[in-house]
């Protein structure tokens, strides 16, 4: 199964010889720098490009080009390379692009010498950078694996080579664009790249010209750059010939094939959502069959834009909450133009105290009136139609959720298996507003998480009926599922969960953990287990901060758990001195940028004491509760959200099968 990483994510590699594809959908230089334990490159012969394509263990392309294929043999590096950079850049001084964020974001995969892919990453997020880290090949106590990288610089390659020790970078950054230049004086135009699937060079469709690319030459005039392979055979007189079969070759003819649109015409404007429009990248997305004459297209799971299912289906999920924010918002504008409508005529008509005599002013009245419920029948059908469109839309997405994105009742779960890799996000919950009762929508957060967790259990908005130990209760449960489904769509080993719980009053709730034996240590209990969790999360915060800051991640101590940590307290401030109040607030706010996540089940009243100290630590938090409550704010269109939090359905097994799987995994990963 192939590794969609994201920034930062890493993936072992179990195999020496390997090729790490790239598609840009534009020439671009690629190139690999090798460096040793402390990160720095020795000298000039320590880099791979194409005035210098071969080292031992490393080939990289002779040329600009819009795909790439670099060959590694890791056995075969020198013994004093810990790191493998793979480095992109635009060609320089040959009248393209000058920033990555003029052009279509690069595509990379490490795959076999068969062309499985065992890793891809879309390099997103790039502007005014010219030149940029994709990926590292690392070696971690005898281990190779692959990490995404994505750092950009805006000063190409001088600044990047320069980033990684080498003294010599300018001068070495000059002989690479004169190199380049030199190969795009002396290439040949090729035909029309061809999307293949089996190849999953995943080409970029052509964009719009932009700042920094005012015109687009015709194909072989100067200047241009023919996508072509890396192993193109050489023609006569220097000129390169592609090779029937690579991309950028002669394409055999291929039914599968995407056929690229054609620049957009003029014509109406286009509001749908950006992730839910229909022109997706390949592979392309799933397809609606065609509808009745007169009736609106059935809808498709997974019809949204987006390289991977599961990216197509978290597009599609948050396409129908913005669907569902403004088809509301346009009803909720429409009422209020009705009243309005309808204020103004009666003040009109009565202004008049001559109107108010007999039966005139009645008469005026049920005007307006009659006219204000014909303007709200009109908006509340329109209303009813988007959400009957939206429901049947939920009906087809919540059975093919992956179970990352799925309730816990969803048939999913019974057959999960603890992953390979992390999902894009999470579902804590669901979504819905006053005039979609039947109709909610998943509550997706990405991961890894950005912020901390706050279930909280006051009372505010609530019922005052609202029993207090019942609530506490619902709220450990909520706490509960949640840290089970962090669990289950982590691989495993890859995620750690501590339990404070000072009295003791939330066992009976965190007994599956427990029982489950995917908790490391029992919950921390008294004064003395509070201080010592936080001491333990605390130093490793500062352990990773100081290894990420001086470039050393690599040399962290060997007993360091390096799996993304959740800490879960209950009965916040019970058992909290000054000091562990302050270690608290520490991990509140450095914690989620390295690994470190905190999920609180506290009632913000029982810490009044400690008074405005505590309040950057409650707003640092995605405050949730245990009971659907209209709490969460909508600052596009202004609505107020009813949350409701995902819990297991009573009497259900599920949380107990999931959490023996992953503690069982958990076992086998740690002998």
């Amino acid at each position: 199964m192939t590794a969609e990483l994201v920034r930062g994510q890493n993936h072992p590699l179990s195999q020496a010889r390997l090729e790490v594809r790239v598609s840009a959908g534009r020439p671009i230089v690629a190139g690999a720098t090798l460096s040793d334990e402390q990160g720095r490159v020795r000298g000039v012969e320590w880099v791979a490009h194409p005035g210098a394509p071969t080292l031992p263990g490393l080939e990289v392309s002779k040329q600009a080009a819009a795909d790439h294929r670099l060959a590694f043999d890791l056995d075969a590096l020198p013994g004093t390379v810990h790191r493998v950079s793979v480095l992109l850049a635009l060609p320089a001084g040959v009248g393209g692009p000058v920033r990555f964020g003029a052009v279509a974001a690069p595509f990379v995969a490490v795959t076999g010498l068969d062309g499985v892919e065992v890793a891809s990453y879309t390099i997103t997020g790039l502007d005014t950078e010219s030149a940029v880290v994709a990926l590292e090949l690392y070696r971690r106590q005898g281990v190779w694996k692959v990490r995404a990288v994505g750092q950009g610089y805006a000063g190409g390659l001088a600044e990047l080579l320069t980033d990684q020790g080498l003294s010599e970078a300018r001068q070495l950054a000059g002989s690479i664009n004169e190199a380049v230049a030199q190969g795009l004086a002396r290439s040949v135009s090729a035909p029309p790249p061809r999307t293949a699937d089996a190849d999953r060079s995943r080409q970029a469709a052509a964009s719009a010209p932009g700042p920094d690319q005012p015109y687009a030459a015709p194909q072989g005039a100067p200047g241009t750059v023919p996508a072509q392979s890396p192993y193109d055979a050489p023609g006569p007189q220097g000129a390169t010939v592609p090779q029937t079969g690579y991309p950028g070759g002669p394409a055999q003819p291929d039914p599968s094939a995407v056929t690229q649109p054609s620049a957009p015409t003029a014509g109406p404007v286009d509001y749908s959502h950006p992730g839910r429009q229909a022109a997706a990248p390949p592979p392309p997305a799933p397809t609606a069959p065609p509808a009745a004459p007169g009736q609106p297209a059935q809808p498709v799971a997974g019809d949204a834009t987006g390289w991977s299912m599961e990216e197509r289906l978290y597009n599609q999920v948050w396409g129908m909450f913005e669907d569902l924010a403004r088809t509301t918002a346009a009803y909720r504008s429409a009422v209020d133009f009705a009243d309005s409508r309808m204020e103004q005529e009666l003040d009109k008509v009565l202004s008049d105290p001559r109107s108010r005599i007999g039966g005139q002013g009645d008469a005026a009245r049920e005007a307006a009136q009659a006219k204000r419920a014909g303007l709200v029948d009109q908006a509340r059908a329109a209303l009813d139609r988007d959400l009957a469109q939206l429901a049947a839309e939920a009906e087809v997405v919540e059975p093919a959720l992956p179970a990352a994105y799925a309730s816990w009742d969803n048939p999913v779960w019974h057959g999960y298996r603890v992953p390979m890799e992390i999902p894009m996000a999470l579902r804590l919950g669901d979504l819905r507003l006053p005039e979609s009762e039947n109709l909610s929508i998943p509550m997706l957060v990405r991961l890894p998480l950005e912020r901390g967790l706050w279930i909280d259990i006051g009372r505010a908005g609530l019922d005052p009926l609202t029993d207090s130990d019942e609530l506490r209760r619902l709220a450990m449960d909520t706490a509960v599922a949640h840290a089970a489904r962090l669990l289950a769509v982590y691989p495993a080993g890859e995620f750690t969960v501590h339990v404070i719980d000072p009295a003791g009053s939330g066992a009976s709730c965190l007994a599956p953990l427990v029982r489950s034996g995917v908790l490391d240590v029992p919950p921390a209990a008294g004064a003395a287990g509070v201080g010592e969790v936080l001491a333990r999360l605390t130093q490793r915060v500062d352990l990773v901060q100081m290894a990420v800051r001086g470039g050393v991640a690599d040399s962290l101590p060997p007993d360091l758990d390096t799996a993304e940590q959740l800490l879960i307290v209950n009965d916040f401030p019970h058992g909290f001195d000054d000091r562990a109040v302050t270690q608290l607030r520490y991990l509140a706010d450095e914690g989620p940028a390295v690994g470190v996540h905190l999920m609180m089940v506290a009632d913000r009243e029982d810490a009044a004491a400690y008074g405005p100290l505590l309040d950057p630590l409650w707003r640092s938090l995605l405050r949730l509760t245990p009971v659907p409550d209209d709490h969460l704010a909508d600052p596009w269109v202004g609505h107020a959200w009813t949350y409701e939090p995902a819990l297991v359905p009573p009497g259900s097994q599920v949380l107990q099968q999931v959490l023996s799987q992953v503690a069982a995994a958990r076992r086998s990963w740690n002998r």
